[in-house]
């Protein structure tokens, strides 16, 4: 997995991995009887530059070796060092070196006095997560972290005028989604969907969420549906205006004082959403477009091919 999200990241991600072999219970009784043996098996191997082979390879054989007295796990130890091509002769004496011998224990008490608890230990930018571990949970974070670098701090001030009319034109590879903006009705949305166009936000955003017959969302950088552009406002409802067509473009949220920049598209009557959701725009032209993209739902696919891109957001003022 970390070698997955080392090749997806090339130049976002170092990781920096740190020993800790389980010596000891807090009793001071044998808690992991090859701990030791392990780094001392990595280190040797990282001197001819084969770290993470011996690493890997230990940890993925684990069933095969578990049960090995500590004499029989180094004899097997000495074997994959030539399976690994490595110089065995090197590494056997490098393995029993004193500096290798000492690794282990220096790491233990390392991570003892600073307070690790136990493994899998994992820091993000300084900070202990405890969250779940797999790919797609880090991938998000790394993604949320960079998109980070490109928040803005308050929300945009008001330059939209409620009695002029804005169209947005949302090319997209499948061709051109335009919209009539409603000022008037929301006009909190509405000059923060200009602001963020006219900032490019929306440039090479993915359509991450798109439901046939209910909705097409888009506006999350990440594409991961957690994305936003690092302010929230409230949404705006008017009870003459509803979910109850086609065509419709809304604020996405996760509460009511949750609008972010995720926004979407109705592909049917969906009237469960109103009072929830802000409507701030219709489609006037395109609507064969938003039918034509990829369906994806990502709480069901989570690794599906990511969706049809958006190129850009213009908007005209009239």
């Amino acid at each position: 997995m970390l070698a997955q999200l080392e090749a997806d990241f090339p130049d976002d991600l170092r990781v920096i991995y740190r020993h800790f072999p389980l010596l000891t219970t807090p009793d001071g009784e044998v808690f992991h009887d090859k701990a030791a043996e392990g780094v001392q098996a990595a280190e040797a191997a990282g001197l001819q530059g084969k770290f993470w082979e011996m690493h890997d390879l230990l940890f993925e054989t684990q069933s095969e070796w578990s049960g090995f007295s500590e004499e029989e796990f180094v004899t097997w130890v000495f074997d994959q060092a030539e399976t690994l091509e490595l110089d065995v002769e090197q590494f056997e004496a490098d393995y029993n070196s004193e500096t290798i011998a000492a690794i282990p224990q220096e790491a233990y008490d390392f991570a003892i006095e600073t307070g690790i608890p136990g493994t899998p230990f994992l820091l993000i930018d300084g900070r202990i997560y405890s969250g779940p571990r797999g790919y797609l949970n880090l991938s998000t974070i790394i993604e949320l972290q960079l998109l980070a670098q490109r928040h803005f701090t308050e929300c945009p001030p008001m330059t939209v005028d409620a009695t002029k009319e804005y169209i947005a034109t949302i090319a997209t590879e499948k061709g051109d989604v335009v919209v009539e903006l409603f000022p008037d009705v929301a006009p909190i949305a509405v000059n923060s969907f200009i602001f963020l166009a006219e900032n490019d936000w929306f440039d090479g955003v993915t359509f991450h969420r798109v439901l046939p017959g209910f909705v097409a969302q888009a506006g999350d950088p990440t594409g991961t549906g957690a994305g936003g552009p690092g302010y929230f406002f409230s949404i705006e409802t008017s009870s003459a205006l509803g979910f109850d067509r086609a065509g419709l473009l809304a604020m996405a949220n996760s509460g009511p004082t949750a609008n972010g920049s995720q926004f979407f598209v109705t592909m049917g009557p969906a009237t469960h959403l109103n009072g929830g959701f802000t409507i701030f725009g219709e489609v006037l032209e395109g609507m064969e477009v938003v039918e034509s993209l990829t369906p994806r739902d990502p709480e069901q696919e989570p690794f599906a091919d990511p969706g049809d891109l958006i190129v850009d957001v213009t908007v005209e003022e009239r």
